[in-house]
């Protein structure tokens, strides 16, 4: 049986394509121009005998062959660079204590953590999960090495790898009297998915009253699943049956939210943290799907 090899460099390019939303801005990322992205992505399709763009589209939109495509692209390269990896920095041990906000893709964290520890068994990770403003403090007093937090104002510091929208969230059969104050499920304050949820509504008239405060994410979403009111939450933490509320129901919108790492440049636990945040980099980009056409 004759075998046809993948070329890594193509499979990168294609990834790189759909994870930067164009071949120019892909062309930025690999150092190449927008002609050699195209070149390559050409490449592929003519090994595979398939079609994974829509050329017809200005925007790159996948075929459901390149769909996918994508999924199997991704497994090869990220076996490939932890490979690699792995072999480069054979030694890289030592200690790291990260923390992470709990709304932090809970789905999605504990499997790059274990992807980290397989490649890195040398390297004990400890993990706080917790408040923001909790986090953050530990983070100065040097308690933590790395934090996964809010930021709230570029002059914060950090460096964001994620935003995503804050969303007003409940149970499939909500239904909210105009008439009556809203039912508002919250984080206690200061907490700024609280006061720019109520800020929200006090803009639109909305009358409003916290019936429910939790110390926890998990709480407020528990609260909210019970039916006993609307929660304000990211995306990424709305799971068990809760659904959006939309501004044709009369919610007005929230904005985004900033994800972002602190306390990478500390030179003592540069290396470990580089490695570590480039994991969850990767982990990350699956979660903005690609459209699909056809």
């Amino acid at each position: 049986m004759r075998y046809t090899d993948l070329d890594m460099e193509l499979l990168r390019a294609f990834v790189t394509v759909v994870d930067a939303g164009g071949f120019t801005a892909a062309g930025a990322r690999l150092g190449r121009t927008q002609a050699a992205v195209s070149i390559r992505i050409k490449r592929l399709e003519d090994l595979l005998e398939r079609q994974v763009f829509d050329r017809s589209s200005r925007a790159p939109l996948l075929t459901r062959d390149g769909e996918l495509l994508l999924s199997y692209a991704r497994q090869i390269l990220k076996l490939n660079d932890e490979t690699v990896q792995r072999f480069i920095e054979p030694d890289s041990e030592g200690e790291l204590r990260l923390g992470v906000v709990e709304y932090f893709v809970p789905q999605h964290l504990p499997i790059v953590l274990s992807r980290f520890t397989q490649a890195y068994p040398r390297v004990h990770i400890e993990v706080k999960v917790g408040l923001n403003v909790n986090l953050s403090e530990l983070l100065q007093q040097g308690q933590l090495d790395m934090v996964i937090c809010r930021r709230d104002h570029p002059r914060q510091g950090g460096r964001v790898v994620r935003r995503e929208r804050l969303r007003w969230a409940a149970t499939q059969d909500f239904c909210a009297d105009a008439a009556s104050a809203l039912p508002v499920c919250s984080l206690p304050a200061p907490c700024i998915f609280r006061s720019r949820g109520l800020a929200a509504l006090d803009s639109i008239g909305r009358a409003w009253r916290v019936i429910y405060t939790s110390e926890s994410v998990t709480g407020v979403i528990a609260a909210a699943q019970a039916g006993l009111g609307a929660a304000i939450l990211p995306e990424s933490a709305m799971t068990g049956g809760l659904r959006p509320l939309t501004v044709e129901e009369g919610f007005p919108e929230l904005g985004e939210i900033e994800l972002a790492i602190f306390g990478e440049e500390r030179a003592e636990r540069k290396r470990l943290i580089s490695t570590l945040v480039r994991f969850i980099e990767e982990s990350l980009r699956p979660l903005d799907a690609p459209r699909l056409i056809g």
